[in-house]
């Protein structure tokens, strides 16, 4: 019964995390398409860490549920970096499919350096010995494969989403 309790309330943070990304970006961005394009790949990431705690026989417990909290955050920056570049070029002048290129182009070596520089952070972590350290191994391979998922899907889903649903020019939604 505790179990199950637990798991409920690490599903309504992170559901309540997710809620209120969304409303901060919505306010930074003055537009709802833009959070919502960004936001797009935040389930793959969160999914790809529950994931490896399935295949792996973890448990979703303190450790694991701030590593997949801390994945929102971590992969909404990569939306955040890709959609505010494109937006810049969309102001300047560029039509949809230059500004989203142009943005994954330039936006590229700083997604893949935050990822690597998390992943191998988080190394240790799951390659830690001992009877303390198993919850913290379950941190450490949530990130890591969460991480590589979600990158994976950010550079790919966020520009074709942008490319989909953003308008134009600078009429912003």
């Amino acid at each position: 019964e505790k179990y199950i309790e637990g798991n409920t309330q690490t599903l309504l943070i992170l559901i309540l995390g997710l809620v209120a990304i969304y409303f901060l970006l919505t306010i930074i961005f003055k537009n709802i398409v833009d959070p919502f394009i960004i936001m797009l790949t935040v389930p793959f990431s969160v999914v790809g860490g529950a994931l490896s705690l399935y295949i792996f026989n973890g448990t979703i417990d303190l450790y694991s549920s701030l590593a997949l909290i801390t994945l929102i955050g971590l992969i909404t920056k990569h939306g955040v970096l890709i959609v505010q570049f494109a937006n810049q070029e969309l102001q300047k002048g560029a039509n949809k499919m230059a500004a989203i290129f142009t943005a994954t182009h330039h936006r590229f070596r700083p997604i893949v350096m935050t990822t690597l520089a998390m992943m191998l952070g988080a190394l240790p972590l799951i390659l830690s010995q001992g009877q303390m350290y198993v919850a913290r191994r379950e941190l450490g391979m949530v990130l890591v494969s969460g991480l590589l998922i979600g990158t994976v899907f950010s550079l790919f889903i966020i520009p074709l989403a942008h490319t989909l649903i953003k308008r134009d020019k600078t009429t912003f939604v």
